[in-house]
C-alpha cells in the first residue's frame, strides 16, 4: 500500500487505496477536508484515459469527459463538433439524442461546453438509474458519433435558398452555431474578450475564436469536422472527472465496457504551447459595431500575459494581487479606475483570467474617447507605480486571502451542482496536465501566503515584477463604429450573391436537395424506445425541505428564524422587512435604492472604508428586494427588502454589527460615487441584453399581465434599462444627484419604519452563539411598526412591442393571460409548455428556424404563458410557428411518452437540489410568500396526474388568438422591414 501525505499542514493521513477496477490504475488518494472529499487519481492503463474522482457523501452524482481541442482558426471547429457529436451514436442511432435525453430523465444538470482550449460533456443526476443512462448515452455519443453530414449541415453552417425549393429566391447561410455565434458576437464584451485575446495570444489557439467567428463558420468542410473528430475525441486525450457517494470502482466498469475497451493508446499529445512573448508592449486600435450616440463609446483595455495556470504558485500570487488590486473599490487600481472622469466605468475585463495555459491579468475603461488610451494607460501604470512605492495596508492583503478562503469553503450548487463547480475548478488544470487535488486543497496554499505578506514588500515586489517589469503588455483601444453592422450585412449579402452567381445547375440542385433531405429527416420522428429513461415510477412521492428553528431577539424583540444545516463552517444571515407602502416617485427608485445602498459610506467611513470593512469580515453586503404575486391572484402581491450575507463563523459577531450599522447609519452623502455607481449598473444592463435577450422579451410580452410583471419590465427589464441611461445622463448635474440622495434618505426612513425579521443558516450546534451575536448588535428595542405595506395598481393589457438595439439577431416572444400559481390549471400549463417544447418547438425553432433556441413556459407569477426564441434568425415565421405550436397540441394525436416526458421535465426542474444555504433560503421564502410545503405537493400531485386531453383543453382555453401580447428585441433595420402595423417600435 503507498501512502499519501495530505499536506504539511495538517495530519498525515495514510489513505487505503480505493477499490478500482483492474483495467485502471490507482495513482494516490488525498482528502480535502475543507472541500470534504477524498480525491482520488487514476489512469486507464491501455489508452491512458485520465480519472479524477471526488468522493463525497452527497448523492447528487456528477459525470464529466473532457478532450483536449486546440483549433488553428475562427471557423469553429470544435463547436460545431460539440453540437453535431450529440446528434446520434453508434448504439443510439437516433438524430437528437441529447435533447431526448432531457425529456426521459430526472437529471439535475445536462450540457456540453466549449472553451478556448477544452469541449466536455458534464451531467448530474440523484438518480442512480439515471445517471447510468445518461452515462451510456454521453459515452457512446463521445467516442461513437455517427457525425452525419445533415447534422452539420443543420448544426454548423450550410446554403440554402430563402424558399428552399425556388433557386431564383435569396442564398442564405443557416445553422445554429452560425446564429448562435451571430448573436454572440453582437456582444460588445464578446468582441472585446475576443480582440483582447487576438492581441495578447498572437501565435496560439487562443489567437483565435473557439466558438467561431460567423465570418468564418461557412469556411468549414464536413470533412475537416471528421478529421478533428478523429484527431481529438480519442480516450489518450481525455479528462473523465466524477463526483459524488458512487465508488469510483463502478465508473471504471462502465468507462471501460461502454467505451474505453474498445480503443488502444493513442501516440499523440495534444496541448497548447507557451506563448511568443513581446520584448515590448504592443498599443493596437480595432472597432465595434456600435449605434450612434453623443456619449463616448470607447473601450481601453491594458492586458498582461503572466506565468503558468498549472504552477499553483504562480496562480495564487497572480490572484492575490488581482485582488488586492481590483476586488473591491477599496482596491487601489478600482478605486482609480472609478473615480477617473476619462471613462464613465471600469472595463468588465478587469480581473484574472486563469483557464487558459498561460495567464492574463487586464484592467481598463469604458465609456471613453479614444483620444483618452494614453492617459488611460499612464493612469493605470502610475497607479501601480505607487502602489509598488506605498505599498498596501496590511489589512487589505490579509482581506484578499480572507475572500480566498470565503469562496472555498462555501458549499455552493444554487446554480451548477455542488460537485460540478468544483469539477470545473479543476479542470483547465487538469487539462493543461497540471494537478487539481493541489488546486482544491487550498489550506497549504493559505498557510503559505500568510505567511509570506508579513514581509510588507512581497505584494509591492509582485506587482513590480509581473506587471511593471513584464514586457508582454496590450493596450487595446477598442472604437465604436456605426457602420459597421452594415458592412458586415452587405458584405455577406454580396457574398452569398457572388455564390449564387457562381453555381453551376448542379450545384444549385444539390443546394435545393440537401434543403429537402434535411426538412425530411428533421420531420422523421425517432423511435424512442431506442434509449433508456426512467418513468413517472421513479419520481419520489414525497419532497421535504429544512426545518426552522424560531426564537425571539431579547434585546430588539424581532424574530429569527434558524435553519441548521451543513455549512462547512459559513453563516448566512439576512434581514428581512417588508417593504412599507410607497408613492410613485419612490416606488421608482427602489432598484437603484437596493443596488446602491451596500456600496455607501457608513457613520464616519467613507465608502472604501465600508468596503474594505466588508472584505475584512463577510463575503460583501446584498440588498434585493423580492415581490412576488399571491397565491390566488396576480393583482394582488407581498414584497419584502432584504439584507444578506454571509461570512466564517468566527467573523459572525464582526458581521452581525457590520449589517446593523449599514441599515442604520449608512450615509447619503457621497454624491460622486452615486454616479460612478449608476454608470456601472447601466452599463452591466447595456451589455447583458443580448446575452438575455429572451428573458427581457418575455418580460416585454407579458408586462402587462400583473403588476408584478410590470414592475419587473420598468426595474430590470428593457423599460428600465432605458430609464437608467435617462436617469444617466441627468446625474452629470450636482442637483440632479442630490435630489436622488435625498429620495434614498426618505425611501430609507420608511423601509426603517417596518419590523424585522432575522433568517440565520449555519451549523446547528452553533445556533444559540449566533443568535447571541445578533442580539449583542440589535441592543435597541425595535419598536418599527409600517401601518401600511406597499400595494400596486391592478393591471391586465395586451402588449405588442418591438425594441431596437445593436444586434444580429432576434429575440422573440409572445404571452398568454392564464392564472396564477394555486389555480387548478398551473400545473397543467407547467406540462404544456415542456410538451409542446418536446414536440413542436425545438424541432420549428432551433432545427427548421435555425435559432440557437426556443421554447415555452408558464409564469405563474404573472399568469402568463410565454413562447420564445433564443438568437433567432427569423421573426414573422417565428411568431407563426408559436401559433402552430398551439394548432399542433390541439389538433394532433399525441401519444401517453410526450405528456410523460414533459411531467418529468417539470418534476425534474422542482426536484434540483440547492447547496445547503439555498435549500434554508427556498424554504424560509416559501413559507414567507406562502408556498407551504401543502401546497408545492399538491402541485406535485397535480403535474403527476396530468393527461393529454388536460393539455388539450388548457390550450383551448387560454391560448387565444386575440388575446395574445407581442415582445421582440431585434435591429432597426429588421424591425421597419416587418409587415405588421400593429406592433410599436422603440428604440432602446
Amino acid at each position: 500500500m503507498t501512502e499519501v501525505s495530505v499536506s504539511d499542514s495538517k495530519q498525515h493521513h495514510p489513505l487505503p487505496t480505493p477499490s478500482h477496477h483492474h483495467a485502471f490504475e490507482w495513482q494516490r488518494s488525498e482528502e480535502i477536508n475543507s472541500l470534504n472529499i477524498v480525491m482520488e487519481e487514476y489512469v486507464h492503463k491501455g489508452t491512458g484515459a485520465k480519472h479524477f474522482h471526488l468522493s463525497s457523501e452527497n448523492s447528487e452524482n456528477v459525470f464529466l469527459l473532457a478532450f483536449r481541442t486546440v483549433p488553428m482558426d475562427s471557423t469553429g471547429v470544435a463547436h460545431i463538433l460539440e453540437h453535431t457529436t450529440l446528434c446520434g451514436s453508434k448504439k443510439f442511432p437516433v438524430r437528437d439524442p441529447f435533447f431526448m435525453m432531457i425529456r426521459r430523465s430526472l437529471n439535475t444538470f445536462m450540457n456540453a461546453f466549449t472553451s478556448s482550449d477544452w469541449t466536455a460533456y458534464p451531467f448530474a443526476s440523484k438518480n442512480k438509474k439515471d445517471f447510468n443512462n445518461l452515462l451510456s448515452v454521453y459515452l457512446d455519443a463521445a467516442f461513437f458519433s455517427r457525425l452525419h453530414e445533415l447534422d452539420f449541415a443543420q448544426e454548423g453552417h450550410r446554403l440554402e435558398f430563402a424558399d428552399p425549393g425556388d433557386s431564383n429566391s435569396q442564398l442564405q447561410y443557416k445553422g445554429v452555431v452560425y446564429n448562435e455565434m451571430k448573436g454572440a458576437m453582437s456582444s460588445t464584451n464578446s468582441v472585446l474578450w475576443q480582440t483582447i485575446s487576438k492581441h495578447v495570444f498572437p501565435t496560439t489557439t487562443y489567437h483565435y475564436n473557439s466558438g467561431g467567428e460567423p465570418e468564418n463558420i461557412p469556411q468549414l468542410s464536413y470533412q475537416e469536422l471528421l478529421d478533428f473528430y478523429n484527431s481529438h475525441y480519442h480516450p489518450s486525450n481525455s479528462v473523465f472527472m466524477t463526483f459524488g457517494n458512487i465508488p469510483a470502482a463502478e465508473h471504471h466498469e462502465k468507462f471501460h465496457e461502454l467505451a474505453l475497451a474498445n480503443f488502444d493508446r493513442l501516440d499523440i499529445k495534444i496541448e497548447v504551447q507557451d506563448e511568443k512573448r513581446y520584448s515590448s508592449p504592443l498599443r493596437v486600435e480595432e472597432s465595434y459595431a456600435a449605434e450612434a450616440s453623443a456619449k463616448p463609446q470607447s473601450h481601453v483595455v491594458l492586458a498582461w500575459l503572466l506565468g503558468r495556470s498549472t504552477e499553483l504558485s504562480d496562480l495564487f500570487k497572480a490572484e492575490l494581487i488581482s485582488s488586492v488590486l481590483l476586488d473591491n473599490s477599496a482596491s487601489p487600481l478600482l478605486r482609480a479606475l472609478e473615480i477617473t472622469e476619462l471613462g464613465s466605468s471600469p472595463s468588465p475585463m478587469c480581473g484574472l483570467e486563469d483557464s487558459n495555459r498561460e495567464m492574463s491579468l487586464m484592467a481598463g475603461l469604458e465609456g471613453c474617447s479614444a483620444e483618452s488610451s494614453q492617459e488611460i494607460e499612464d493612469l493605470i501604470i502610475q497607479t501601480l507605480k505607487d502602489v509598488v512605492k506605498n505599498g498596501i495596508p496590511f489589512e487589505q492583503v490579509e482581506a484578499a486571502l480572507h475572500q480566498l478562503e470565503l469562496s472555498q469553503r462555501e458549499i455552493s450548487g444554487d446554480s451548477y451542482p455542488y460537485g460540478l463547480q468544483l469539477i470545473l475548478a479543476g479542470l483547465s488544470t487538469a487539462m493543461h496536465r497540471g494537478d487539481p487535488i493541489k488546486l482544491l486543497d487550498i489550506d497549504p496554499v493559505l498557510a503559505e501566503l500568510r505567511g509570506l505578506i508579513k514581509n510588507d514588500r512581497f505584494v509591492p515586489d509582485l506587482i513590480q515584477e509581473l506587471l511593471l517589469d513584464n514586457p508582454h503588455r496590450v493596450t487595446l483601444t477598442l472604437k465604436p463604429d456605426t457602420e459597421l453592422a452594415n458592412r458586415k450585412i452587405e458584405a455577406e449579402l454580396n457574398q452569398l450573391a457572388a455564390i449564387k452567381n457562381s453555381l453551376s445547375e448542379s450545384e444549385t440542385l444539390a443546394i435545393i436537395e440537401r434543403a429537402k433531405q434535411l426538412s425530411e429527416r428533421q420531420m422523421v420522428e425517432d423511435d424512442p424506445a431506442l434509449l433508456p429513461k426512467v418513468g413517472l415510477e421513479d419520481v419520489p412521492e414525497y419532497i421535504s425541505e429544512p426545518q426552522k428553528q424560531s426564537a425571539i431577539l431579547s434585546n430588539c424583540k424581532s424574530g429569527v428564524s434558524f435553519y441548521g444545516q451543513g455549512t462547512n463552517g459559513l453563516c448566512y444571515q439576512q434581514i428581512v422587512m417588508a417593504i412599507p407602502a410607497l408613492n410613485q416617485e419612490l416606488l421608482e427608485i427602489l432598484p437603484l435604492y437596493t443596488s446602491c445602498l451596500t456600496e455607501f459610506g457608513i457613520a464616519d467611513k467613507d465608502y472604501t472604508e465600508v468596503q474594505a470593512w466588508q472584505a475584512q469580515v463577510s463575503g460583501g453586503v446584498n440588498c434585493f428586494s423580492s415581490i412576488r404575486s399571491d397565491l390566488h391572484d396576480v393583482q394582488t402581491s407581498k414584497a419584502v427588502i432584504s439584507f444578506s450575507s454571509k461570512c466564517l463563523r468566527g467573523n459572525h459577531r464582526a458581521l452581525s454589527d457590520l449589517l446593523q450599522r449599514t441599515i442604520q447609519e449608512v450615509r447619503f452623502d457621497e454624491d460622486q460615487r452615486l454616479q460612478e455607481l449608476i454608470e456601472q449598473i447601466c452599463a452591466r444592463k447595456e451589455n447583458s441584453i443580448t446575452g438575455q435577450g429572451h428573458s427581457l422579451a418575455m418580460s416585454l410580452a407579458s408586462s402587462k399581465m400583473s403588476p408584478t410583471a410590470l414592475l419587473a419590465h420598468r426595474f430590470g427589464g428593457l423599460e428600465g434599462i432605458q430609464q437608467l441611461k435617462l436617469l444617466r445622463d441627468r446625474l452629470q448635474n450636482k442637483t440632479a444627484r442630490t435630489e436622488l440622495l435625498v429620495k434614498f434618505q426618505s425611501l430609507h426612513a420608511l423601509i426603517l419604519s417596518a419590523e424585522k425579521e432575522f433568517l440565520l443558516i449555519a451549523e446547528p450546534e452553533h445556533q444559540t452563539n449566533l443568535i447571541a451575536d445578533i442580539d449583542a448588535a440589535w441592543r435597541m428595542n425595535d419598536d418599527s411598526k409600517a401601518d401600511n405595506t406597499l400595494s400596486l395598481p391592478p393591471v391586465r393589457e395586451s402588449v405588442r412591442q418591438i425594441w431596437t438595439t445593436s444586434t444580429q439577431v432576434n429575440f422573440c416572444a409572445k404571452a398568454y393571460p392564464t392564472v396564477a400559481s394555486g389555480h387548478e390549471d398551473n400545473a397543467s400549463l407547467q406540462v404544456l409548455a415542456g410538451f409542446m417544447r418536446n414536440g413542436f418547438l425545438h424541432r420549428s425553432i432551433r432545427e427548421q428556424g435555425g435559432a440557437y433556441g426556443g421554447g415555452a413556459s408558464q409564469d405563474a407569477n404573472s399568469a402568463s404563458f410565454r413562447f420564445f426564441s433564443y438568437r433567432d434568425p427569423r421573426l414573422e415565421e417565428t411568431l407563426a410557428d408559436f401559433d402552430a405550436a398551439i394548432d399542433w397540441v390541439i389538433s394532433s394525436k399525441h401519444s401517453p411518452h410526450q405528456v410523460e416526458e414533459a411531467i418529468l421535465g417539470v418534476i425534474g426542474g422542482l426536484d434540483k437540489p440547492a447547496s445547503p444555504a439555498g435549500e434554508a433560503k427556498q424554504a424560509f421564502f416559501n413559507q414567507l410568500f406562502g408556498r407551504t410545503l401543502e401546497h408545492r405537493m399538491n402541485f406535485r400531485r397535480q403535474v403527476l396526474a396530468t393527461t393529454v386531453d388536460d393539455l388539450k383543453r388548457v390550450a383551448e382555453r387560454y391560448l387565444l388568438p386575440d388575446q395574445a401580447s407581442i415582445g421582440i428585441i431585434s435591429n432597426k433595420e429588421s424591425a421597419d422591414s416587418l409587415k405588421s402595423d400593429q406592433l410599436k417600435i422603440v428604440n432602446l
